[in-house]
């Protein structure tokens, strides 16, 4: 069974901005497999089943809100029994471009405050993430007014491929493991 957790924040108003991009891949995962999400029994999170070219997966998006994201994810894997080798968090990233991704097998925080929190509550660093770029902010702009803003107009029509090419690394981490799928993702630049 592989864990593959979403990060971002659950309320309907943040649905398009920058910090859900988590969220939104995970969305568009359940939209291409056509499953619904529902309220987890195991922790505070929605969460839904699929198989991915016959590995057993579990999706989850916790409604812990970003700075709480470890605590969902830490309760479901004790309930489980998984150990942090069968878990993927997607989450965005300041120091990316818009449409660039890093896949990871351990990392640091890097100021993420959703990854601060796994790495808290699990008590590693050592969890595969997959970080999705959405620019940096202007100088002069609050950085946590910008993660929580909206995507442009341009960025809109890009993010259905870029989606896309995010639901093809998740499935490929799945199924060819993390340096295939790095090797084959990283730096990504399709969505133009």
């Amino acid at each position: 069974m592989k864990l593959i957790v979403g990060l971002g924040n659950p309320e309907a108003r943040y649905e398009y901005t920058r910090h859900n991009l988590g969220f939104l891949v995970l969305t568009a995962l359940a939209v291409q497999h056509s499953l619904k999400y529902k309220k987890s029994a195991v922790t505070q999170a929605v969460e839904a089943k699929v198989v991915l070219e016959g590995q057993d997966c579990s999706l989850m998006m916790p409604l812990t809100y970003m700075n709480n994201s470890g605590v969902a994810v830490k309760q479901w894997m004790d309930k489980k029994g998984l150990t942090s080798n069968d878990v993927l968090v997607v989450c965005d990233d300041l120091a990316l471009s818009f449409g660039q991704m890093r896949l990871r097998p351990f990392g640091t925080a890097g100021g993420h405050n959703g990854i601060k929190s796994v790495i808290e509550y699990l008590g590693t660093k050592d969890f595969a993430r997959l970080r999705l770029g959405i620019g940096s902010a202007h100088p002069s702009q609050d950085v946590a007014d910008y993660v929580l803003s909206n995507f442009t107009s341009g960025e809109r029509k890009l993010l259905p491929d870029y989606l896309n090419e995010a639901v093809s690394c998740v499935t490929s981490w799945v199924t060819k493991g993390t340096e295939v799928t790095m090797n084959q993702f990283n730096g990504s630049t399709r969505p133009e």
